[in-house]
């Protein structure tokens, strides 16, 4: 689909926290924003406070990127896939056999987005978009 659109992707593979002010380097120099995986949850803030100083803009799977200075999340409403779990563990727990359940993907979706952000990084977040967000932080 990038090649569709004329994006290119770059993929760098971080594998301790100490590699990512290098990463950073090179992605400032190539690249217009960024997508972080949830993998380095712990490093949510510094991620953030590094792609702010070199004014990138942040796309994340999770609300907690956000909350911790990234621009926006768009991923699975997690309250909701947990009271969906409960809802397993019950049929388990009551007799269902595990392999009979069958496999479900989310329904819930939240869109969160950081104006404080996007006013650092000089973005104006369309209106359409503001209203279509599940949470807006400000």
């Amino acid at each position: 689909m990038a090649d569709v659109l004329g994006i290119e992707v770059l993929s760098f593979e971080i594998r301790r926290s100490e590699e990512l002010d290098s990463v950073f380097d090179t992605l400032k120099r190539r690249t217009d924003a960024i997508y972080v995986l949830p993998v380095l949850f712990a490093n949510r803030a510094r991620i953030n406070a590094l792609a702010l100083s070199a004014r990138l803009p942040t796309l994340h799977g999770v609300r907690e990127y956000v909350e911790a200075g990234g621009l926006m999340s768009y991923g699975p409403n997690w309250p909701s896939m947990w009271r969906r779990a409960a809802d397993l563990v019950d049929k388990i727990l009551r007799g269902a056999k595990p392999a009979e359940i069958p496999v479900e993907q989310p329904t819930e979706f939240d869109l969160v987005i950081n104006l404080t952000t996007a006013k650092a990084l000089g973005l104006t977040i369309p209106d359409k978009l503001l209203a279509l967000a599940n949470a807006v932080i400000e």
